[in-house]
């Protein structure tokens, strides 16, 4: 049993702690009294004796909102160092410490200084939540990521600065702080938004009353489809009145110019039909990397707003299109106007007439990568196909005359084909240009002339050159795709043997060692695992490669199951990726990854083997866990087995002779008494160990019988006076030394029970007593009754329990003091939860505010029988 009591703060600590509660101030413009409003909340919440700290406010030189501050616990600003300049930042570390009931924090769109945990504030917001601390923000509708496209175009100012929009829709609270145009303007001409120089230009740029008035109409109706989406969920949760349903599923096709813009556009739809969606980029290898990066970004943007992203590949775009809506059971099909070629429509409707299909505008605010031909962005495939055709053009020309010209085309059209295996589209498009104007230059008459002769010729040139061009295309595409189904079949082939050679992994360093040689394989990276030896939390890399992580990012990817690092939301500029490592049952460790190229972990294809390795590792790691815990309960199991056989096999020796030796015993004291004889104390003595030593045996053998499942109750009815009276008879003389006092209502209903086992435990409770208590105490014996249960007590003056759980103290072989100059071997109260267990009742003990121990046994109470006689006539 635990030496030390433990800590009840530390216990409450220990609890996972509720999520904290998030409430908006949510306005139009900049100037509307969101900040004062927010403040002003925050004092009256001061003044209720609720613990706030201002986290981050900016009070852009507005009296009135400096005046707010005043009697706020402000908390200063963390410096950051960056390029020889110093940054203010908010310490989220610092609001983790303190942990305030509520914490202040401004411009929740605003984005933290470079080597802060995460780019957004918005996510410092999320982790504080999660910690269970309230906190105050504010924002404007212009921030709202779906809006962002729609306020550029009213407005003519591009909005950097966003929040997703599921952070507003989940926020517990949302306080509209509302304003005309005419006061916030006239605020505005007051210097009460800005200051003057600044307040002069906003009012000819973004404070048109023009701006301000639609900005305020999209806060007005944003309320309003949170308002009526709460409402409809009210009414799902509360009533059986059916809620509009739509049974509308979205798929959203982007591409590398577009896929921002309708993402967002994609996202606003989704919410008004309350439906789920998809996004998905289909890559024929045509992409330039610029165009490639965007796609890539849009269906980061995606997912982060709730979408399921994946990347598509192969030269058939509706017939890929179409298995996938088909496979997710997507009605609706949403893409950019300018992706939707007739061509891809035609085949649209004809794949799938039921499929919907919604263009979407492709007008936007944002600054669109320049697109650069391919064959510009591979200089060596271009200086390559040059050469190709300068070397075909060398080698075919002591064979003009000897073969025909029409032969010789074929050599040029083998040279378009090699190009288009090595270096892709452009350089094939090239290679069949130039060989057209090389045949034509050099085998066709007149020679060294572009000039044709023969009107046949030029068909020829078309035929070459159309050729020339689809088989580069074919080619080329083919091999992009060839490429990606390599690199899936790879990645497959990677996690197939890892399973298999993880599923006989049997200790924690063959599964860093698996993981490590899997993934260096796939992505050339190096794997370090951080791994709790204990049930303490904490956490220790395991044998490996020192890669120099840092253990406090560990430390936080393991107690928040979030991942960090390169790629992520959290601490991005991290030179690593830390994923935790999430069995079912609870995280177990860390996996730390280093790749020689960031750029990798970008590729959605490498992110999700990653992530199935993280899984595969975490379920090997539980399955070693439960295989350790199986194998330490059938040890403990065959312990217990050979060590009750043993006790049942000496309790059984053991009493014949201490049967006799009682007996003689007695004979003996008896004897001595009459005759007055010196030595009567002795054989008292001499009695009273023996029959203390019976009923230890008479425990051993009960315990044994009990354990081994062979209890069969005889229950009868029993009145509690008389089981207490049994009781005490039992124990004899041994209860001399102490006063009991028996507290018994008349009214006392009587217990069903087994007489024998009930005297057992009653036994047993007295004879703790009796032991743990001075001579001359009292030793109370009581029973009372409530409307369903019968409650047996017994209480000492003793000493009280010892520090610890009180229900340690019935498991067997425990005792309160290991060292005790009292005897005993910690069966009495084990035997006692057992009997209590077989009637259906439960037993307990507790210290008394006045001091000693109360030991209570809750029974059932049955219905009364009744009586076969009428008091009355007696």
């Amino acid at each position: 049993m635990s030496e030390h009591r433990p800590d009840p703060d530390a216990l409450l600590a220990s609890l996972p702690r509720p999520r904290g509660r998030l409430k908006l101030f949510f306005g139009a413009a900049p100037g509307v009294g969101k900040t004062y409003a927010m403040l002003a909340e925050a004092q009256e919440k001061r003044a209720q004796g609720l613990s706030v700290l201002v986290g981050w406010v900016d009070t852009h030189g507005r009296a009135d909102t400096e005046a707010m501050l005043s009697g706020l616990d402000v908390l200063p600003r963390r410096q950051l160092d960056h390029r020889s300049k110093v940054l203010a930042a908010l310490d989220i570390d610092a609001i983790l410490a303190r942990h305030p009931a509520l914490v202040v924090i401004d411009e929740l769109p605003h984005s933290n200084a470079v080597g802060s945990r995460h780019p957004k504030r918005w996510q410092d917001v999320e982790e504080l939540l999660a910690s269970g601390i309230d906190v105050y923000s504010a924002m404007n509708v212009q921030h709202l990521d779906s809006l962002r496209d729609i306020v550029g175009r009213v407005t003519g100012v591009e909005i950097s600065e966003t929040v997703p929009d599921h952070v507003f829709d989940q926020a517990d609270e949302v306080r509209l702080v509302d304003l005309p145009p005419d006061d916030l303007l006239h605020r505005l001409a007051a210097g009460k938004v800005y200051l003057p120089e600044v307040a002069e230009r906003a009012a000819a740029n973004f404070f048109r009353k023009g701006n301000l008035i639609a900005l305020r109409e999209l806060a007005l109706r944003r309320m309003a489809d949170r308002v009526d989406g709460q409402m409809k969920a009210q009414r799902a949760i509360s009533h059986s009145v059916p809620v509009w349903a739509t049974s509308h599923s979205m798929l959203l096709l982007v591409d590398g110019r577009h896929g921002s813009d309708c993402v967002r556009q994609c996202l606003r739809l989704a919410r008004l039909l309350g439906a789920p969606w998809h996004a998905v980029w289909l890559d024929n290898g045509g992409a330039s990397a610029d165009e490639r990066s965007a796609a890539l970004a849009a269906l980061q943007q995606a997912a982060e707003q709730g979408a399921t992203t994946l990347v598509l590949s192969g030269q058939q775009p509706a017939r890929l299109v179409v298995a996938y809506a088909r496979r997710h059971n997507l009605s609706l099909l949403a893409m950019p106007a300018p992706l939707a070629s007739a061509q891809l429509q035609r085949a649209l409707q004809q794949d799938a007439p039921d499929l919907s299909l919604l263009l979407l505008s492709s007008q936007s605010s944002e600054k669109q990568p320049k697109r650069w031909p391919q064959w510009q962005l591979a200089r060596r495939g271009w200086l390559a196909s040059s050469l190709l055709c300068a070397a075909i053009t060398l080698l075919a020309s002591p064979l003009h005359g000897v073969l025909e010209p029409t032969n010789l085309v074929m050599f040029y059209l083998l040279g378009v084909l090699w190009s288009a295996v090595r270096y892709g589209r452009g350089p094939a498009a090239l290679t069949a240009v130039l060989s057209v104007a090389l045949f034509d230059f050099f085998f066709v008459q007149p020679h060294f002339s572009f000039a044709v002769s023969d009107v046949q010729y030029l068909i020829t040139f078309v035929v070459m050159l159309i050729v020339g061009l689809v088989a580069g295309q074919l080619v080329a595409s083919q091999r992009h795709s060839a490429a990606q189904a390599r690199q899936r079949e790879a990645h497959t082939r990677t996690l197939y043997e890892m399973a298999r050679e993880l599923g006989v992994a049997l200790l924690p360093e063959q599964v860093g060692e698996i993981s490590t040689r899997f993934l260096h394989a796939s992505l050339g990276g190096s794997v370090r695992l951080w791994l709790p030896p204990d049930d303490d939390g904490a956490l220790l890399p395991q044998e490996g490669a020192d890669l120099g992580e840092d253990s406090a990012i560990v430390r936080w990817c393991y107690d928040r199951a979030e991942p960090a690092g390169v790629g992520t939301n959290t601490l991005p500029n991290a030179p690593y990726l830390y994923l935790p490592l999430k069995a079912p049952m609870r995280t177990r460790g860390v996996l730390v990854l280093a790749v020689p190229d960031r750029a990798l972990l970008a590729e959605p294809d490498n992110r999700r083997l990653c992530e199935a390795v993280t899984a595969l590792v975490a379920q090997t790691l539980e399955r070693l866990h439960y295989i350790a815990v199986a194998q330490q309960t059938l040890v403990i199991m065959e312990s217990e087995r050979l060590r009750h056989s043993l006790l049942a096999a000496l309790s059984h020796d053991l009493r014949t002779p201490l049967t006799a030796l009682t007996g003689q015993a007695e004979t003996l004291q008896r004897q001595l008494a009459r005759d007055a004889s010196p030595l009567a104390a002795q054989a008292a003595t001499l009695q009273a160990q023996s029959q203390r030593i019976s009923r230890l045996v008479t425990n051993l053998l009960e315990m044994a019988r009990l354990q081994a499942g062979g209890v069969t109750l005889r229950r009868d009815w029993l009145p509690p006076l008389e089981l207490i009276g049994g009781t005490i008879a039992a124990l004899g003389s041994a209860t001399a030394s102490h006063r009991l006092q028996i507290d018994v209502p008349q009214d006392c209903p009587m217990l069903y029970a087994d007489p024998l086992l009930l005297e057992r435990l009653l036994v047993n409770l007295l004879e703790n007593a009796l032991k743990y208590s001075p001579a001359g105490s009292t030793i109370t014996l009581s029973a009372d009754a409530t409307s369903s249960h019968i409650r047996l007590s017994v209480t000492d003056e003793g000493r009280g329990l010892p520090p610890g759980d009180p229900a340690e103290l019935f498991t067997i072989f425990t005792r309160g003091e290991r060292e005790s100059s009292i005897s005993g071997v910690g069966l009495g109260l084990a035997i006692c939860k057992t009997i209590a267990h077989v009637h259906g009742g439960t037993i307990s003990a507790a210290n008394l505010p006045a001091g000693g121990a109360c030991f209570s046994l809750l029974l059932p109470l049955e219905t009364q029988p009744e009586l076969d006689f009428d008091p009355e006539k007696l």
